[in-house]
């Protein structure tokens, strides 16, 4: 029984120095993770599991190997931060694969990097054909950054000489069918204005499930009863 309460108070443990090395690394660890950071998270998960799980270990030891690799990791953003040519060397640099509308594939070949593989970051882009791109880049991250040629870019607002708004960044107002009181204080509003806008509407806040006032400062709700019966996808 003693060994099972070890292992619980052990791996809740290392959840929560994972927890606190994750902010202490930055959310570009999580969403732009380059090789660098690759490396790192691959060795923290490794140094974690052993604190939850390995008891021939000494708990001590394992705390100061993850210190280590978080300092070290924290230490090579800053260099990456100060020198591009450290950047480029600790974290990779960006790869062309399509220059001028024609594809490198030596290029491809160097990083082995499959022709299926463009295709499907293509796709994710919306784009079918690849005789629409114009340049194609393989970043340090992974993700491929893609310009459209000319012809078969999409049209603006600017090259309509159409009026622009200025946009506002959305607010979210009610979450889950709670009022989120801090966004109403930090944007000027009150919990009267909401009221008096939902009754205008026929509702009051116990029929929301989300409310938000978008970017042009429109209201948009969704309400707990939609009048949906038979939802389309139903698990």
């Amino acid at each position: 029984m003693e060994a099972y309460i070890g292992i619980i108070i052990r791996t809740f443990s290392a959840i929560l120095l994972l927890l606190l090395v994750a902010q202490l690394l930055g959310k570009q660890t999580i969403s732009n993770m380059t090789l660098r950071d690759f490396v790192t998270g691959i060795t923290i998960g490794t140094i974690a599991a052993n604190l939850a799980f390995n008891e021939t270990q000494k708990w001590t030891h394992l705390l100061l190997s993850l210190i280590v690799i978080t300092v070290t990791s924290i230490v090579l953003s800053i260099i990456a931060l100060k020198s591009r040519k450290m950047r480029r060397l600790i974290s990779g640099s960006p790869s062309i694969l399509i220059e001028g509308g024609r594809i490198l594939e030596d290029n491809m070949r160097k990083l082995r990097y499959s022709m299926d593989s463009l295709d499907q970051a293509l796709r994710g882009k919306g784009i079918f054909n690849v005789e629409e791109v114009e340049y194609a880049v393989l970043e340090d991250n992974g993700t491929v950054s893609v310009l459209k040629k000319d012809e078969h870019q999409y049209v603006t607002k600017k090259d309509m000489k159409l009026r622009s708004h200025k946009q506002a960044f959305p607010v979210e107002l009610i979450m889950d069918g709670i009022v989120i009181e801090e966004n109403l204080k930090n944007n000027g509003l009150t919990r009267e204005w909401l009221d008096s806008e939902l009754r205008r509407r026929g509702k009051q806040i116990s029929d929301v499930f989300y409310g938000v006032r978008g970017t042009q400062h429109q209201l948009v709700f969704d309400y707990y009863k939609d009048g949906i019966t038979k939802p389309i996808d139903k698990e």
